[in-house]
């Protein structure tokens, strides 16, 4: 058989939202469900995210929507979806106000129509059994070391001396990372023993029958947390190599344990279903990731929880529009994308003229080539270039990186709520913005 004849053989409809059946029957019992795209900003992968989300959330039960995203930010939002005294009556004015650098991933229209589902969908739910959103992310440590300070001062004033050590020590660098990066190379443990000390304190367990907000308690550790795991990221950012992004990808992967267990209450294990990019959740032991020293999110969750409690989706797509920005901090643009590279996981697809498609990899081992072979897929971040597209490719094994792939073959720009203003300082992910 021929690659069109492989690729046709084996896709599954995908056009209406009951089209997603084989997939839900492939997650079954799994406990979370790691959702990809491709690029940061295409409206096809968002749009079949929130699909997905929304079946797991009404017919499987699953407790909360864990996002590539900072978690201050993130927790107004998810104050909103789940009617919390004081948060925004419309999601969308939670989501408006994200303002770090780039806003399109969580400020536009995509988001704004799940979200608002979710608070339609929790309205009717008592305040224990509503679904929750939170964000992943490392990159707040002002915005979350402020947060630290302002709780403990008011509801804990004993810890605040440890909190404002950590915070003095970093204001020197006038919340600019890369200048807090490059003064660790002089003085190389930086703010972790600050910061460390912190921590250590707020890891300390609750007594039982304390009478502590639990949802305020898991802001106050995920901030201490985020402030630990955000002054080891930008310290090791400057030697570059693999580090930095083991730093970053095991601290969602911890943030996700945290998340299950706060979503664990009479015998239900909680149940997430998680949105980040294709190279944060495809296992990176299919890809050269692992060559390069690099782990991921999308392995780690399989070798904490078991093959068989997580489900990995990834996203591919064909040419047409992205939103992205030309360089770090550049203001936001819908670029072309361009043809699948030659010889590419999407060219594969695109030549069985294919419009869309999803395919659940089979648990037997006679699989079409396209599923077991190594093939190039495209990973575009909030940096690209179209002109130098054919560099955007991952190898990929990828019956081993995903358990299921949606495709598109034309894709089209996500609509963000706002412009935005280029903002500098803050330091490049790698690989390429993702």
């Amino acid at each position: 058989m021929s690659d069109v004849d492989d690729v046709l053989g084996a896709a599954l409809p995908l056009e209406y939202a009951d089209d997603l059946d084989p997939l839900l029957d492939r997650i079954g019992d799994a406990s979370c469900v790691l959702i990809g795209e491709a690029s940061h900003g295409t409206h096809e992968y968002y749009a079949w995210r929130a699909a997905i989300t929304r079946r797991l959330i009404a017919e499987r039960g699953f407790s909360f929507v864990a996002v590539e995203g900072d978690w201050p930010d993130c927790r107004e939002v998810g104050r909103s979806v789940t009617l919390a005294p004081g948060g925004a009556e419309d999601p969308r004015t939670a989501l408006d106000g994200f303002g770090r650098w780039p806003t399109w991933m969580w400020a536009n229209e995509e988001t704004v129509r799940l979200c608002r589902w979710l608070r339609e969908h929790n309205a009717g739910l008592a305040p224990d059994e509503r679904a929750g959103f939170y964000g992943l992310d490392v990159y707040s440590l002002w915005e979350s070391l402020r947060a630290v300070v302002d709780h403990l001062a008011e509801h804990r004033p004993e810890y605040l001396a440890t909190a404002l050590d950590a915070y003095r020590c970093f204001e020197p660098h006038g919340e600019d990372p890369q200048s807090y990066g490059w003064n660790t190379a002089l003085v190389p443990d930086g703010c972790a023993e600050e910061v460390m000390a912190l921590l250590t304190r707020l890891r300390r367990p609750v007594s039982h029958g304390d009478s502590r907000d639990p949802d305020e308690e898991l802001d106050l550790r995920q901030n201490a947390e985020i402030a630990a795991g955000a002054e080891r990221y930008y310290r090791t950012m400057i030697g570059g190599g693999p580090e930095s992004w083991n730093v970053r990808d095991v601290h969602m992967a911890d943030t996700l344990d945290r998340l299950t267990d706060f979503h664990t209450h009479g015998g239900q294990t909680g149940k997430g279903v998680v949105w980040a990019h294709n190279t944060h959740v495809g296992d990176a032991r299919a890809t050269d990731m692992a060559d390069a020293g690099m782990v991921n999110l999308g392995q780690l969750a399989r070798e904490r929880r078991g093959r068989d409690r997580v489900v990995i989706v990834g996203f591919a797509g064909g040419p047409g529009e992205v939103v992205a920005a030309p360089s770090w901090g550049d203001p936001m643009e819908v670029m072309t994308v361009p043809p699948p590279a030659h010889g590419s996981l999407e060219e594969v697809l695109a030549r069985s003229e294919l419009h869309r498609g999803m395919f659940v990899v089979p648990p037997e081992r006679d699989m079409p080539g396209f599923l077991t072979g190594t093939l190039g897929q495209r990973a575009i971040g909030v940096v690209y270039d179209p002109d130098r597209d054919a560099r955007q490719y991952v190898p990929t094994r990828l019956a081993e990186r995903y358990d299921a792939l949606c495709w598109f073959r034309i894709t089209s720009a996500l609509a963000p709520l706002h412009l935005e203003a280029a903002r500098r300082g803050e330091l490049e992910t790698m690989p390429s913005g993702v």
